[in-house]
């Protein structure tokens, strides 16, 4: 896996590593599919999650572990869509606002996921070497695909939250091809947010409070 994290090239005077590039379109691809809400969007988020734990595994254990369970959301989206499949007039997943309960609970569980994790991160500074943003997208990160597997509209907002300080910590870090990324990722979300916002109006078949999305 050191391949991976070799140098492919140099833009702006950043060093532009494979496993970061790789990774990262496959990111990209994952969340275009997502706006088209195609189901492939979960295995190539699963892919891209594979790329980057082989990349890290090994000398960067927080990074590796965050992808793990990116990972596993991954999979809990595939089985979440391939039960939704046909809700829409289209015969994909229906999309929907989630209720009240649902934002609060979401927004208190990334609050507490945060803190958490940061101090998981503070606690063992060989995991992240910023704890506090790292905690900050990393558990953002999973409150999206989260929101995204359920077919809530508040999954473009939660990305939109996560990029916001996602840009300039890769830039930081020296991951500038995520960097990028998440520049694209900004422009994709806002996209796929009226997309999402216009479809929930045009569903068929209201969702419960409660019930499976």
């Amino acid at each position: 896996m050191n391949s991976l994290n070799s140098e492919a090239f140099a833009l702006f005077g950043q060093h532009i590593l494979w496993s970061d590039m790789v990774g990262n379109l496959f990111g990209l691809a994952a969340l275009a599919l997502g706006w088209r809400r195609s189901i492939w969007t979960w295995p190539v988020q699963f892919l891209a999650g594979l790329i980057l734990f082989g990349a890290f595994f090994g000398h960067l254990t927080g990074s590796a572990g965050k992808q793990a369970v990116v990972m596993l959301v991954a999979l809990y989206g595939w089985w979440q869509w391939q039960r939704g499949k046909g809700q829409a007039e289209d015969g994909h997943i229906a999309v929907r606002f989630a209720t009240w309960r649902e934002r609060g609970a979401m927004i208190a569980a990334a609050a507490a996921g945060t803190v958490a994790v940061a101090l998981l991160f503070k606690a063992y500074p060989t995991l992240s070497w910023d704890p506090w943003p790292d905690a900050y997208i990393f558990v953002g990160t999973i409150v999206a695909m989260y929101a995204q597997a359920r077919g809530m509209v508040e999954f473009w907002f939660a990305w939109l939250l996560v990029d916001l300080v996602g840009v300039p910590l890769n830039f930081a870090n020296g991951y500038a091809f995520s960097g990028f990324v998440y520049v694209i990722y900004g422009a994709l979300v806002l996209w796929g947010m009226r997309d999402w916002w216009l479809r929930s109006r045009r569903d068929t078949r209201p969702v419960l409070e409660g019930a499976p999305a």
